[in-house]
Parts: C-alpha cells; sequence; structure tokens
C-alpha cells in the first residue's frame, strides 16, 4: 500500500526532522524517526538515515526492528497510529517505563562511553554548545547549523 499524501512527511532535503526532544505517546525520539522514515520512504531524506544508532535508542528500548517499523510507517499510518502500534508491538512497556526511559534517553551525554563521549564534546564545541551538552541538544543545533549551510550529522 503507498502512503498518503497526507502522511508523505517533510522534505529533509530542506528543513529537519522534529526535535528528538519532541514526545508522541511519552517517547522521546520517535517523531524524529518518523520524519526521517516518511522522508526516506518518499525519497527526500537527503543525508539524513532512518534505523540510525538514535532511532534504535528507541527500537531497542521497545525490542522492534527499523525494517517492521518502516514497513506501517509505509501504510499511510498517522503519527498517533505509529504510536500506537509501537506501543502495541515488541516488549509490552508501562506508561512509567515508557517516561523514565524517555527521561533518561533525553539527558544522554554517553558520559558512561569515553569513544562516544570525546565525538559529543567535539560536536558540541564546533557548535558552541557546552562541552557535557547532551546529544539531543546536539542535534537541534547540528539541524539548525545544516540548514544555514553548515556541516550535518544527521541522525
Amino acid at each position: 500500500m503507498r502512503m498518503s499524501m497526507k502522511n508523505k512527511g517533510k522534505d529533509l532535503t530542506k528543513e529537519a526532522p522534529r526535535s528528538p526532544h519532541e514526545k508522541i505517546g511519552g517517547f522521546v525520539i520517535i517523531a524524529r524517526a518518523i520524519d526521517k522514515c516518511r522522508a526516506e520512504l518518499w525519497g527526500k531524506a537527503g543525508e539524513y538515515r532512518f534505523d540510525c544508532p538514535l532511532d534504535n535508542y528507541l527500537f531497542s528500548f521497545k525490542g522492534l526492528k527499523g525494517a517492521d517499523v518502516k514497513k506501517f510507517v509505509e501504510t499511510g499510518a498517522s503519527d498517533g497510529e505509529i504510536v500506537e502500534w509501537v506501543k502495541k508491538n515488541g516488549m509490552p512497556k508501562t506508561e512509567a517505563e515508557i517516561a523514565e526511559w524517555s527521561k533518561t534517553i533525553a539527558v544522554n551525554n554517553y558520559s558512561s562511553e569515553p569513544d562516544s563521549k570525546s565525538w559529543l564534546e567535539g560536536e558540541n564545541r564546533r557548535l558552541g554548545l557546552q562541552k557535557d551538552g547532551t546529544l539531543f541538544d546536539m542535534l537541534d543545533a547540528d539541524d539548525a547549523t545544516c540548514f544555514k549551510g553548515g556541516s550535518n550529522v544527521c541522525l
């Protein structure tokens, strides 16, 4: 089934996906993942990639595969329908578990992963952010820079 025009999504060659901070159904990351998935399906992802390490934080938490999520998004489902599908599939999670996971992942700055921490600190410096800033804050700043002619991490 082809996606409906209504849920065609953003053209990520012209604008950034939604912030990883944006929550739908209590999940952070999901709005951004949906934007990237739709854009990829329609050939408008630019340098952004769906099923990337960021998306996989969510997929791992729920025990999902990116390919399965993509197959459902391709039906033309709305954001709300996608969230309900994510909630019903994979590992069951309570609203409290989703809230705690979202809270924890939103403040991730790779403090326990030395190689990733070094990379994030470098990206934060490049973008004029605090050295210990979060991955989400870096991605928001990176998206803003990308569409003003700067380089982009595209997660």
